[in-house]
Parts: C-alpha cells; structure tokens; sequence
C-alpha cells in the first residue's frame, strides 16, 4: 500500500501547516507552488496532481473551476479548516472531484473561544486589564462596573450545525436561554426554532453567527437584523466575516443602535475595517477560534488522513455535502 501511495502525487498550493505537509511528504509524492494559481503549474504537474491539500484561507487564491480544470487527474481537494468556501465544491461535485474538510476535531475549539469572546466582550475584559497594566488601578482606583452582563441574556445561534450545538450547550451551562436560525428547523433539537433571521434577532439580545460564508449568506447580518437586536444587542462572530456588513455593523456600534459586539472573523482578513477598530464597544481577535496547537495538529492530521483513505480504499472520512456521493472511479 506504501508504494502504491508513493507513486501518487499530490499539491500542495501556498502554505500549510507543517504537519499536514510532513505527512504528505512521508506519505506521498509531493509538488508544490506557491499559491492557488493555474499559471504556476507545470505540465508535469497537469499530467500527474491527483490531489490537493489546502489551505485557501492563507495560501491565497480559490481552488476554482479554471484550477481543477488545469489538473485532469485531480481526483480529490482536502480542505484544511471546516469551512471551505475557498474550495468550489459544487463545481467539483459536478465534475466527479471529491472535497474534503475537517470538522468536528475543531468544534469544541472553536466554541470554547465563542464564550470566551462573548464574556470578553460584555463584561469588557481586555479593557479591565489594560487598565490594571496601565497602572490605572493604582493611580485613579478601580475599573468601572460593566455597563452589561451575561445575567438574563437571551441567545440566538445563527447557524445550528456541530459548533453551534456546542456553542448552545455551553450557553445552557451559563443559564442562558437559547434559540436558533438554520434555513431549516434541526432534527432532534428542542431549542426554540426562527424561520427568519430577523426573527431570531427579534426575540433575542445576543446573537452569535456560526454559518460559512455562502452566496446565500453574503452580508446577512445587516442594518435591519442589527436594529432587531436592538440598543442592549451584543453580535458575536465566529464563522466567517462575508456574513456581515460590516459598514453597517460600525454604524450600529456608533450611534447606539446594538451594545458591543465581539469578533474572529472578518471579510478581508487580516485586513480590518478602520471603523471598527476604532470602536470602543468591540474585541477584535485575529481569527484565533481554532488556533491550538492541539487542534490545528488534529486538523492537519484529518487532511491527510482523508488522502489516505480516499487513495488506499476509495472513501473519504470527512466529505462536504456536495461530493458525499462521489465515489472513487479513476
């Protein structure tokens, strides 16, 4: 089995983690460029990549039609990260390319540093300890008393997937009431269903959006859904930044509209917009919800292992609904 997955070559496009490269080295017949880009291919590469392992959210690039169409042997892109809106899967679907990602290893990860930017941001914790290390609270006394708290908060998760059902259960542990938008109601989840964002919003002080970044949920966290939160609103994000508009998120922030908000993502990372860097009532974080040593290894790990599986038995362990039913036939 060993020569047999020697002889096949996968690429690795621009970065990815140490681990996840090692193993394919050890393990494959490894070629790489520098970033996702069809015009640094080799024709050597064309005529022998039949995997890829990527990382598009820092290597740069979309693994996109014109990339897989540049490769005919391609036979599987392993995703590194849970989402993977860098990767198009449904054009890879359509055309016989299995896509992998690499979930569940990363979920309690990620809602861990969902709770934690959630208290950090409503009882203001960078801000306490700035001013302890300002000398502050020796100098003018103690930090103020939080205008917010988490007592009697109502939560609405945008997105009840494998995260957000741990997000809710850690929210539940807190107290705290909680409630769910998904384009369709969970099967076998008994917290209260909004068949509309703005409903969710509505009935809720605190949402917390977990979706991927789809067409579908381009900027859907708006002006109106912002309002229907309301003055005493806290918004936390920790899927993906496409899904806000962000002006609009800075303009609630600035006249009062929501309360604060706490957020890992953004829409052109590591680019942030001024306006809410400059605002007061926010914590920022550089897209850390999963950055663990523990975890990152346990994702770079599952990339490879999906190659594995897919090259020694014809299966993957982690597919993306879109090539679920994609078998192995090359």
């Amino acid at each position: 089995m060993a020569a047999d997955l020697r002889s096949v070559t996968v690429l690795i496009p621009g970065k990815l983690h140490e681990q996840s490269v090692r193993r394919i080295g050890e393990t494959f017949r490894l070629v790489a460029i520098d970033t996702i880009d069809a015009a640094l291919l080799t024709d050597e590469m064309k005529a022998t990549v039949r995997g890829i392992a990527a990382s598009p959210a820092i290597a740069g690039g979309l693994v996109g039609p014109d990339f897989m169409r540049a490769l005919p042997k391609l036979e599987i892109v392993a995703n590194f990260g849970v989402g993977y809106d860098g990767v198009d899967a449904r054009h890879a679907g359509a055309n016989g390319i299995m896509v992998t990602n690499t979930p569940d290893v990363l979920t309690e990860e990620v809602a861990d540093t969902a709770l934690g930017l959630l208290i950090a941001t409503v009882r203001e914790l960078p801000k306490a300890e700035a001013w302890l290390r300002a000398g502050n609270w020796v100098a003018k006394g103690n930090y103020r008393l939080s205008p917010l708290s988490l007592r009697g908060r109502k939560v609405g998760i945008f997105g009840m997937g494998r995260i957000g059902m741990a997000v809710a259960r850690r929210l539940e542990a807190f107290g705290l009431s909680v409630a769910y938008h998904n384009r369709r109601p969970v099967e076998g989840v008994s917290y209260p269903y909004h068949a509309t964002l703005k409903g969710l919003a509505e009935a809720v002080d605190t949402l917390i959006s977990v979706v991927p970044g789809t067409p579908q949920t381009a900027k859907a966290v708006n002006a109106d859904i912002l309002k229907a939160l309301g003055s005493d609103g806290v918004f936390v994000n920790i899927g993906r930044g496409s899904t806000v508009d962000e002006a609009a998120l800075a303009a609630a922030l600035a006249d009062g509209t929501i309360a604060a908000a706490g957020l890992d993502v953004f829409a052109d990372e590591p680019n942030v917009p001024p306006a809410l860097l400059d605002a007061p009532n926010t914590v920022l974080l550089p897209h850390i919800g999963s950055a663990s040593v523990h975890t990152r290894r346990a994702m770079a790990d599952l990339v490879v292992d999906n190659l594995i599986a897919w090259f020694s038995d014809g299966k993957a362990i982690t597919p993306v609904p879109e090539t679920a039913g994609i078998g192995h036939n090359r």
